[in-house]
C-alpha cells in the first residue's frame, strides 16, 4: 500500500473547496434574515470565521454592527439580531437575557441563532426554560472543517479533549463522523480505515452508519485520498507532554499559534508594534524551517540571509533594461522574503532568550532521562525544585504527568509528597486539578505489584549517537531521544496493512483497534491516492507529530493529511485539566 518502496510523494488534494462550502452556507444563512442585522459572534469562532469570511463579506450581506458574545448591544442597535455561536448552555442564557430585556422594555426585534457546527438538544431546553424558545429561530452552520494549511485541517474544537476524555461527553462524536462523511464524499471513497481508541471506534462506526444512510454518494469515483487512520489522544499522552524542539512546535509553545496564525510582539518585530503572521506553506522561509530541529534553524536562516544579500548585490552591474526587469520581476519577491526572514530570525532570538531564562536545557535533560528510564530520582528532584521555585504551575504539572506516565504511575509516597509540595507552592485550589489528572490517567499512583515502567512497555527508544542535521528517523523531533509513539503506531500499521503482530502493543494501549476495508473501492496500487493517507487525531495533535509524519512521508513516498479536533501542546492539555478559579 502506502509503503511500497521509495517514490516521490503525491500532491495533497485542494482543500480550498471546504472554505468555499462553509462561506456559501454562512452567506445563505445570513440571507435568511433579510435586511440590516447586528451579528454577535462567540469569541472562539472569531478567528475561524476570519479565515472563511472576513468583515467585508459580512458587510456585503447586510451585517451592520459586529459584537462579541457577552457584549451588551448598543442603545441604537438594529431591529434584527443574529447570534453565531457554539452550542453552549452559558451562551443560551446570555441570548435569553437579551431577548427578555427587550420584552421588558417593549422593544420588538427578530432573533436568529446560528449554531456551529450543530445545535444540541440541551441548548433548546435552556431557551425553553428561559421562556424565549418561541421568540428565536435556530439554524445550523455545518462548519466542521477549517483548512489551516495544504495538509492540515482543524475542527477548531479545543474543548473536545476535556469533554470526551475527562467528562465522558460523547456529543462531539457526531460532528467528527459528519466531518469524515464530508471528506469522504469530496475526496474519497477511502479504501481502508484503521484506528485505535474507543472514541476512534465510535466515530468510525457512526460515520459508516451515515454512509449507509446516504448510500455512498462518492462510490465509483477515483479517490484523491486513499486511506484513513483514526487515533485517540489518550493512546499517546507522552508525545503531547514533551517539550517541542522542531521550529513550528517551539513557535506554538512560545507564542501560541492560533488558527494557523501567530502574533509576533515587539520583541520579535524590533518595532513598537505587534504583527499577525499567517504560518503556512505560502511563507517560503517558514516552509523550509517549520519541520527542522531548532538547532539547525539558525544556520539555515543565516545562509538564507547571505543568499538574499547576494541577489540584491546583483543590481550593481546591471544596465537600465536589466534593472527594469529586476524591479518588475524580482524585487517585490525579494523584499517579501527579506521581511519574513527578519521576522523568523527575530522569533528565533526571542525563543532563545525565553528558553535560556527557563532553564530549557535542564528541562530537556530531565525529560530525556524520564523517556529513557534513567536517573529517575534525579529527575524527581528536578521536578521538586521546579515546584519549590514556583517556575510555572503548568510546567510543574506537565513534568509530574510525564514522570507518572513514564513510570506507569508514581510510588504512593512520591505522589503524596509531590502533590503536597505543589499545593503548598501554587495554592490549595488546585486540589480538583489532581482529581482530574488522576481520572484521565495523566497523574496516577502505582498499584501494588505493578513495577513495569511505561518506558519499558510501550515507548519506542533509540540507541547510539544521533545527527540532528541529517535525521535518520522520526526521533529527530525530540532530539533523537524518542520516536513519537502515535507516529510509530501509524508507521507499523500501514507497513503491515493491519494490526497483525502488534497484539502486545495493542494490549498495553487498551485495545479498541480496528482495520476495515471498503469492498466497493478498487485497490489500485497505481493510483496516486493510494499514497495519500488521512490521519485523524481525536483530542488534539501536536506540531511535533505533524513534523514526524511529514518526515516519514518523504522517506516512504507518501503524503499524510492531518485532520485534528484542534492543534494541541502540553500547555493546552494541562490548562484543560486545571480547575483552579481565580
Amino acid at each position: 500500500m502506502a509503503f511500497a518502496g521509495r517514490r516521490d510523494a503525491p500532491e495533497p488534494p485542494d482543500f480550498g473547496i471546504l472554505k468555499r462550502l462553509a462561506r456559501d452556507q454562512l452567506v445563505y444563512l445570513l440571507e435568511q434574515l433579510p435586511g440590516k442585522k447586528d451579528l454577535f459572534i462567540e469569541a472562539d469562532l472569531m478567528s475561524p470565521l476570519d479565515r472563511i469570511a472576513n468583515v467585508s463579506i459580512l458587510k456585503q450581506h447586510d451585517v451592520d454592527k459586529l459584537y462579541k458574545v457577552e457584549t451588551r448591544p448598543a442603545p441604537g442597535a438594529s431591529d434584527q439580531f443574529c447570534f453565531l455561536v457554539r452550542p453552549r448552555v452559558k451562551t443560551m442564557r446570555f441570548i435569553a437575557d437579551i431577548v427578555n430585556a427587550d420584552k421588558m422594555s417593549g422593544r420588538s426585534r427578530k432573533y436568529k441563532i446560528i449554531f456551529s457546527p450543530q445545535k444540541f438538544y440541551a441548548c433548546e431546553m435552556v431557551l425553553e426554560e428561559e421562556g424565549v424558545f418561541g421568540d428565536v429561530t435556530c439554524d445550523e452552520w455545518s462548519f466542521y472543517l477549517l483548512p489551516l494549511d495544504e495538509d492540515i485541517i482543524s475542527m477548531e474544537l479545543p474543548e473536545f479533549f476535556r469533554d470526551y476524555f475527562l467528562e465522558g461527553d460523547h456529543r462531539w462524536i457526531n460532528p467528527v463522523a459528519r466531518a469524515l462523511q464530508l471528506l469522504n464524499s469530496l475526496y474519497g471513497p477511502f479504501g481502508k480505515a484503521y484506528g485505535i481508541g474507543r472514541c476512534a471506534k465510535m466515530s468510525h462506526e457512526l460515520w459508516r452508519d451515515l454512509e449507509e444512510e446516504s448510500e455512498g454518494e462518492g462510490q465509483g469515483r477515483k479517490p484523491e485520498i486513499g486511506h484513513v487512520f483514526l487515533m485517540d489522544r489518550d493512546v499517546d499522552y507522552v508525545t503531547a507532554l514533551c517539550s517541542q524542539v522542531v521550529y513550528e512546535g517551539l513557535v506554538d509553545d512560545t507564542f501560541r499559534i492560533k488558527c494557523g496564525s501567530v502574533d509576533f510582539g515587539p520583541d520579535v518585530t524590533s518595532s513598537d508594534k505587534s504583527i499577525k503572521v499567517l504560518l503556512n506553506a505560502q511563507d517560503k522561509v517558514f516552509n523550509q524551517i517549520r519541520n527542522e530541529h531548532f538547532s539547525s534553524v539558525f544556520g539555515f536562516l543565516s545562509q538564507k540571509s547571505r543568499n538574499l544579500q547576494a541577489q540584491y548585490d546583483r543590481r550593481r552591474g546591471m544596465d537600465i533594461k536589466q534593472m527594469k526587469d529586476f524591479v518588475s520581476q524580482e524585487l517585490k519577491g525579494l523584499k517579501q522574503e527579506h521581511r519574513l526572514l527578519s521576522l523568523h530570525i527575530g522569533a528565533c532570538e526571542s525563543i532563545m532568550k525565553k528558553k535560556t531564562k527557563q532553564d530549557f536545557q535542564e528541562t530537556i535533560k530531565a525529560e530525556h532521562s524520564l523517556l529513557e528510564g534513567f536517573d529517575v530520582r534525579e529527575s524527581t528532584s528536578f521536578i521538586e525544585e521546579h515546584i519549590d521555585r514556583q517556575v510555572s504551575p503548568i510546567e510543574s504539572l506537565r513534568l509530574m504527568c510525564l514522570l507518572s506516565i513514564t513510570e506507569n504511575g508514581l510510588v504512593p509516597k512520591d505522589y503524596r509528597s509531590l502533590k503536597t509540595q505543589y499545593l503548598q507552592s501554587y495554592g490549595p485550589e488546585h486540589l480538583l486539578t489532581f482529581h482530574n489528572l488522576k481520572r484521565i490517567g495523566l497523574l496516577t499512583e502505582q498499584v501494588a505489584g505493578e513495577t513495569l515502567t511505561a518506558v519499558e512497555s510501550k515507548i519506542p527508544r533509540l540507541e547510539g549517537e544521533y545527527d540532528l542535521k541529517m535525521p535518520r528517523d522520526m526521533a529527530y523531533v525530540f532530539g533523537g531521544a524518542y520516536v513519537p509513539l502515535s507516529c510509530k503506531i501509524i508507521e507499523q500499521v500501514l507497513e503491515r496493512r493491519g494490526w497483525q503482530g502488534l497484539e502486545e502493543v495493542v494490549r498495553l494501549l487498551n485495545g479498541n483497534e480496528f482495520s476495515v476495508s471498503d469492498s466497493t473501492v478498487e485497490d489500485n496500487p497505481a493510483w496516486e491516492s493510494q499514497h495519500v493517507i488521512l490521519i485523524v487525531f481525536l483530542g488534539g495533535c501536536t506540531f511535533s507529530e505533524i513534523a514526524a509524519l511529514r518526515f516519514l512521508g518523504k522517506e516512504r513516498g507518501c503524503k499524510f493529511i492531518f485532520l485534528t479536533t484542534a492543534i494541541t501542546n502540553s500547555s493546552r492539555m494541562m490548562e484543560a485539566m486545571i480547575e483552579a478559579r481565580a
